[in-house]
């Protein structure tokens, strides 16, 4: 073995990111012999809010070669096409947000830009009717996708539902069997190195020390290793995300569960339902400064489509990032590392950002400032834009209140005045280094959102008006077509991973 060689982790804390980084480290870290160590508490209970996600969730699932209908199956898990936005941009409206491609290109033409030139001029229908994943999603259908050459079923993008406990306790399963060792216990002190300030060891309650090379902090809002013992220091980002607080509950499905998460504005926040194969998640994200506690758990008791199976739980936070995700030997993942509300199923698709990185910036004993200072800067930028993605939804309304109306008024950041200025200017959107969201996503949401661009790229003008309308009505039919050939979501769960 090298000599500085990286022979020992302690992860401190469970649940999804917790068991998302041991799942990941002992799986890509095999041959090294690295010993992996987990510490967790049953007594200390974890947040799940993070029941939904995106799309790269299925690369983490194949990467770690773990059977998809298997884990469907063991986590209760359903199939998500995209988020409906209810009421949000004004009462009554509905906006839809697919993953995966909507249309094609002409040349060098992309299909948003051909698209809005028609649709500014009245001859294009709504964008969602372009998509493959809008399409289905209305129909309540689903399949993954298969080999159709130049059809949109060979582009099908999905993320899953899930129970987030039964999603860490599968991947406790598959590390503990792959050599991983989990210890039950609380941290009760962090001893420091003297000489640079390094984490030595842990003590938990019963006396035992756990001492390691690298630390991984998965201890939730505390940040037990990152803020309590190394002094981190937390950037609060509530002047553009005021929402502070969440109740969440389950409740009794009322029938075959939608193959997408919806969400819908309430008079100071918003409401998600996720809908599982055994239950539907349901929550409430809401601002204490425009409405009360007692008000906010009517709103959403009142607004569930099942019967209730639980007590709302209710959650405070203060949104925003550690001003380090790498300090010294530690790493920060999950709610230990910032938070962004889940109104874009982000949560657990951060944790996996984190590990990912982690994995390409992966240290010696040596723990070179070079790697954690580039590791901070892409953590940095990548925490930003799914800020300005964010922030977006709550700027760009027409809903009453005092809570919306509030919103309105936040100052933008820079990077997403501009974004929204060259949207404004030809309908342009550029998707920058790493960031998450791509422009079809952005356009989704700006033209959901009536930002309605002053005109169209121009070198549109170069394709011919009767062709640019004969690929769309092409385009529509072909969806349409495709979507109505699709098994309706709960008959591909009944035939291949029902739990």
């Amino acid at each position: 073995m090298p000599e500085n060689q990286i022979r020992s982790i302690v992860i401190v804390g469970g649940g999804t990111a917790g068991w998302m980084a041991a799942a990941s480290l002992v799986k890509m870290l095999a041959g090294m012999n690295c010993s992996i160590r987990l510490i967790e508490s049953e007594q200390i209970g974890t947040i799940g809010v993070g029941e939904a996600t995106i799309p790269p969730i299925i690369d983490f699932i194949r990467l770690l070669g773990i059977d998809e209908n298997d884990l469907v199956r063991q986590t209760k898990a359903t199939f998500k096409l995209g988020i409906g936005y209810r009421d949000w941009t004004r009462p009554g409206d509905y906006y839809f947000h697919p993953f995966g491609p909507t249309g094609f290109g002409m040349g060098p033409i992309s299909f948003p830009a051909y698209w809005l030139k028609m649709y500014l001029d009245g001859k294009a229908s709504r964008l969602e009717d372009y998509s493959m994943q809008c399409v289905a999603a209305a129909q309540n259908k689903f399949m993954r996708p298969v080999h159709a050459p130049n059809t949109p079923l060979n582009k099908i993008t999905y993320a899953l539902h899930f129970d987030a406990s039964l999603f860490a306790r599968y991947l406790r399963k598959f590390a503990q069997d792959r050599g991983v060792a989990r210890t039950e216990g609380k941290v009760r002190s962090v001893t420091l190195k003297p000489e640079n300030g390094f984490i030595e060891s842990v003590t938990l309650e019963s006396g035992e020390v756990a001492a390691a090379d690298l630390f991984i902090d998965c201890s939730g809002f505390r940040g037990v290793l990152i803020e309590e013992a190394l002094k981190t220091g937390y950037e609060d980002w509530t002047r553009w995300l005021p929402c502070d607080r969440a109740l969440a509950v389950p409740s009794a499905l009322d029938g075959p569960p939608p193959s997408y998460t919806q969400v819908t504005a309430r008079q100071a926040g918003w409401q998600w339902r996720i809908p599982l194969q055994h239950r539907v998640g349901n929550g409430h994200v809401y601002c204490s400064g425009f409405t009360t506690d007692e008000a906010a758990r009517n709103t959403l008791l009142s607004n569930l489509e099942g019967e209730p199976l639980a007590d709302p739980l209710p959650l405070r936070f203060t949104t925003g990032r550690r001003s380090k995700a790498w300090n010294k030997n530690c790493v920060a993942l999950g709610l230990a590392s910032g938070f962004l509300e889940p109104l874009e199923s982000t949560s657990i698709h951060l944790i996996q950002r984190g590990i990912a990185m982690l994995l390409k910036f992966f240290p010696d004993r040596n723990f070179e400032q070079s790697d954690i200072d580039r590791y901070n800067k892409i953590f940095e930028f990548e925490f930003g834009r799914v800020r300005d993605f964010l922030l977006l939804h709550y700027t760009h309304t027409e809903r009453e209140g005092a809570f919306w109306e509030h919103c309105r008024n936040i100052p933008l950041t820079d990077s997403l005045q501009e974004k929204i200025d060259l949207f404004r200017s030809h309908g342009r959107i550029l998707r920058e280094d790493t960031e998450l969201f791509p422009a079809q996503s952005w356009l989704y949401i700006m033209i959901g959102q009536a930002i309605r661009p002053r005109g169209y790229e121009p070198t549109v003008d170069t394709l011919d008006p009767k062709v640019i309308l004969t690929n769309l009505d092409d385009i529509r039919g072909v969806v349409k077509k495709c979507a109505d050939a699709m098994p309706l979501h709960q008959q591909f769960i009944d035939q291949n991973c029902a739990s």
